[in-house]
């Protein structure tokens, strides 16, 4: 690599190599990998402090070039330090005013300690750098409608060293000054508001005052010919920010005002005003999650808010929920920061814990905390039931493990934990805590004990135990109430508790409410709720005594607790045959569960199950319990999909079923378009008859319509993916005249899901040795291809590739990101609910732990698949033995 330098002597760098040489005393080496290990990181911040970034950027439509002078008190100079900075091309380095020659892996730069000063220290770095097509560092995007160029960045968990040169580790919390130089007709964002704005020839000069102090991953810039909206109504200055060519699908008075009534509610809350001067939005292309809680600039992801219609009330919840889930760490995240990558559990189960009782306060959304249950925390319990569970609190070894983890049981568990907490110590204990954490640590990092401790010296109670079984300890408990009765009455009652496994023997205090309900002649009645603080194997339940015999108990009533209920033999019979006439949403939506649940654990057939559905559902006015029940029959298709031949014309036979129920069903609702539209959706997913997909057809030609029911661009794309996806005689003419007619960028990947998804075996082994291999194709494209190659029913097409993806997991591992094989290990690790598969799975999950005792370390990293991987096959070998045990309680 050629370093254009001036004033450069080989003296000088032979001194310089020569020092470094010498300066072995080092304790602990880096890796020469961009990612730090949580021991390195701990010593970089012991010696580190006061640190300021001083950032100039210039921005061009193919690269962009910077400087970035970096400001910080040094208390140790014995040993090397190490500035992070990732692929980039160094112009010119110089250390407290010397101009000299980096020690560059492209990774980051090891400073000579001969150079640094005890006390302040100043170094400056001028490079170049490609914008990055994975949604990590400074991304950019083409807008294929009107080729507009588009850049925004994405730094957690530690990719801020790929825009600029920066200590990449959280608990070096810094202040930023910013000025960019950008093309004359960009906007560029960050986490304070520009000062000026100057006209510089064909450019245009952006200068940005000083930044509180912040984590480097909650710095942020964003730039282009962004659409603007603005609202000052409020006590804080909003603005909206997307595409020009999407503009017209944003509803900016949505965005502003379940904005303006988080940032109310969440100052109220927190008793401590919001801490930046602004509150941008950013909706960006190709991001790789829902959102992220930048400082003051937060980014949201346009697949997942933008559509072609007006949002449905389900689709407005969910943006307020991410509104919100992203709103709170500008407090709990951003003004008070985790030390290391092992509290990023603490920000997002507060995220999802704050973010859902701030969506429960705005009227149109007080069913949210019935949204967590059904979807949030079902996903938390099968998480937590899994062989691959993990405690919510768990150690990260390295900057690279920061999103090992990353999953509902750190999302939901988490923020499950904290809300049955709240019950515990009182909610307004729970709240005064949280206030004198947010207090004591306003921008500054902090740590679990430091927020346990605060809710302890709040409640005025020990939280060690508590700490130690919810935080330390995987596993999700069971709890089924035992009784009897006499005459009518309660003679006993306990609470029994029991742990998920032998292997996970935590058992828990929390408290629930427990719920008793008596037959009426049409209906339940709810006879008595009364609250109960249990722990231990049973806990005896004397308040009851004496009551009427209850048909129904359910002790988790108003999901207090996280807790999997397993409802007694007569409460079971009594949800089965009564879940109509439920008038409790909640309570119906829970019973719903229950039965689900049953059939995952192999105590309620599959059959019966369906037949349940099809008998009650129909009914169903409640879009929340819709929604949660229509997600299990999409679980259901994919069991259905891998049936024995022995019960493959009943699977047949149970689609066909609920695609008539669901076309019927889109048919009567014309006047509610909540619940007609999402019935559609499911009509389109089990839609496979000749006579459903000629219909498709119909719908796309006008030559048949549905009263209600707009089909707009993305209904359109949908119906064509699955007329592709089952080989309709048309399916190629609508593929290639949606192509021509929506060449936007969702339409291009649509059009992409479609020719991936089609039952063509050569095109997918083609695709799949695409992507295994390096490719310039985009990172949402790559993830579009991975998810579409093999829907559940080509299990024929996917076996021909089975071996393949399992004997080049280790190599495609050892050659792709962690983003990357995310994405790759959740949908291309075969799964065929078949005993042989599950034994190869578990053969190489053996392969993997059996080590020949003279492997060396690094033969050891070669031939070993990294954690993540593992993961995923220990969950895939589950999987399939869920789906086994599924398939043996069918019914003939």
């Amino acid at each position: 690599m050629k370093l254009p330098f001036i004033g450069f002597t080989a003296a000088m760098f032979c001194s310089l190599i020569a020092s470094n040489a010498s300066g072995s005393q080092m304790s602990i080496e880096r890796d020469a990998t961009p990612y730090i290990s949580q021991q390195v990181a701990a010593d970089r911040s012991e010696r580190i402090s006061k640190l300021h970034y001083d950032l100039d950027f210039t921005l061009t439509e193919q690269d962009f070039s910077a400087v970035s002078k970096v400001s910080f008190e040094l208390s140790d100079t014995t040993q090397p330090l190490s500035l992070d900075l990732n692929q980039a091309r160094i112009n010119s380095f110089s250390l407290n005013g010397k101009k000299v020659y980096p020690n560059y892996n492209n990774s980051y730069i090891q400073l000579n300690p001969r150079l640094l000063n005890n006390g302040s220290n100043t170094i400056e770095v001028a490079f170049t750098r490609d914008y990055s097509s994975n949604g990590e560092g400074l991304h950019r995007f083409i807008d294929p409608v009107d080729n507009k160029i588009y850049l925004y960045s994405h730094f957690e968990p530690a990719a801020a060293q790929q825009m600029f040169a920066v200590f990449d580790q959280p608990d070096l919390k810094a202040s930023f000054t910013l000025s960019v130089t950008a093309p004359e007709e960009w906007t560029v964002i960050s986490a304070m508001r520009e000062t000026s704005v100057s006209a510089q020839g064909e450019q245009r000069r952006w200068v940005f005052p000083q930044s509180p102090k912040l984590s480097p991953y909650n710095f942020s810039m964003h730039a282009g010919p962004y659409y603007e909206w603005q609202d000052n109504s409020g006590k804080y200055p909003l603005r909206l920010f997307a595409r020009q060519s999407v503009a017209k699908q944003v509803d900016e008075q949505d965005w502003f005002n379940y904005t303006q009534r988080g940032l109310t509610f969440f100052d109220s809350y927190f008793g401590i005003p919001y801490p930046f001067s602004k509150y941008d939005q950013v909706l960006v292309p190709d991001f790789l999650y829902g959102a992220m809680e930048n400082a003051a600039a937060v980014t949201f992801s346009e697949s997942r808010f933008l559509s072609n219609s007006e949002m449905t009330s389900t689709e407005k919840q969910r943006l307020a929920s991410v509104i919100m889930h992203e709103m709170a760490p500008q407090w709990f995240g951003n003004l008070v920061t985790m030390k290391w990558w092992n509290g990023l559990w603490l920000n997002e189960s507060f995220a999802s814990f704050m973010g859902t009782m701030a969506t429960s306060q705005i009227a149109e959304f007080s069913h949210a905390w019935r949204s967590f249950y059904a979807k949030n925390k079902q996903t938390a319990y099968q998480q937590d039931s899994l062989a691959s569970t993990h405690p919510i609190e768990v150690p990260v070894a390295s900057s690279q493990n920061a999103f090992d983890n990353i999953d509902a049981i750190t999302y939901s568990k988490g923020a499950s934990t904290l809300k049955q907490l709240s019950y515990l110590i009182g909610e307004k204990t729970f709240q005064k805590g949280v206030q004198n954490y947010l207090t004591q640590y306003s921008y500054q990092n902090a740590e679990l004990k430091d927020f346990i401790t605060s809710l302890e010296q709040a409640a005025k109670r020990d939280l060690g135990q508590w700490s130690q079984d919810w935080l330390y300890h995987a596993g999700v408990n069971i709890l089924q109430a035992e009784f009897s009765c006499s005459n009518g009455r309660i003679s006993s009652f306990n609470l029994k508790q029991t742990a998920a496994s032998s292997a996970l023997p935590t058992l828990r205090e929390q408290k629930v409410l427990l719920g008793l309900f008596t037959q009426g002649r049409d209906r339940l009645h709810h006879n008595i709720s009364i609250p109960v603080t249990y722990s231990g194997e049973n806990t005896e339940v004397k308040q009851v005594i004496g009551l009427h015999c209850p048909a129904l108990v359910y002790p988790n009533y108003q999901d207090w607790g996280f807790v999997k209920v397993s409802l007694d033999s007569t409460s079971f019979k009594t949800a089965q045959a009564n879940l109509s006439s439920v008038k409790d949403p909640l309570l119906r939506s829970m019973l719903w569960q229950s039965l689900w649940d049953s059939v995952q654990s192999g105590n309620l057939s599959l059959n019966d199950y369906i037949g349940t559905v099809l008998i009650n559902l129909p009914g169903e006015r409640d879009l929340t319990i819709l929604d949660q029940v229509l997600s299990s029959l999409s679980s259901a298709r994919g069991y259905l999909d891998k049936m024995a031949p022995i019960n493959q014309r009943y699977a047949k036979q149970a689609i066909r079923a609920i695609e008539q129920m669901s076309l019927r069903k889109v048919m009567v609702n014309k006047g509610n378009r909540d619940i007609q539209r999402r019935w559609f959706a499911i009509y389109i997913e089990f839609g496979r008859s000749s006579d459903a997909l000629d219909h498709m057809d119909a719908l796309l030609k006008k030559t048949a319509n549905i009263k209600g029911i707009e089909i707009d661009q993305d209904l359109r794309w949908k119906m064509v993916v699955h007329l592709n996806r089952f080989d309709h005689r048309n399916a190629h003419y609508w593929l290639s005249k949606e192509q021509a007619a929506d060449n936007s960028d969702s339409g291009q990947k649509s059009a992409l899901a479609a020719q991936i998804v089609r039952p063509e075996a050569l095109k997918k082994s083609q695709w799949l040795n695409r992507i295994q291999q390096p490719t310039n194709l985009p990172f949402a494209k790559v993830r579009t291809v991975m998810e579409n190659l093999y829907p559940s029913e080509q299990k024929l097409l996917s076996a021909v590739t089975a071996e393949q993806r399992l004997v080049t997991l280790q190599q495609i591992s050892n050659t792709h990101d962690p983003v990357f094989m995310r994405t790759y290990n959740k949908t291309l690790i075969p799964t065929e609910c078949s005993y042989a598969n599950a034994v190869r799975l578990q053969r190489l999950i053996d392969s993997n732990n059996a080590t020949e005792p003279s492997a060396t370390l690094t033969t050891l990293a070669e031939n070993t698949l990294p954690a993540s991987s593992l993961r995923a096959l220990k969950e895939a070998v589950q999987h399939e033995q869920m789906c086994l045990l599924i398939k043996s309680k069918m019914k003939p």
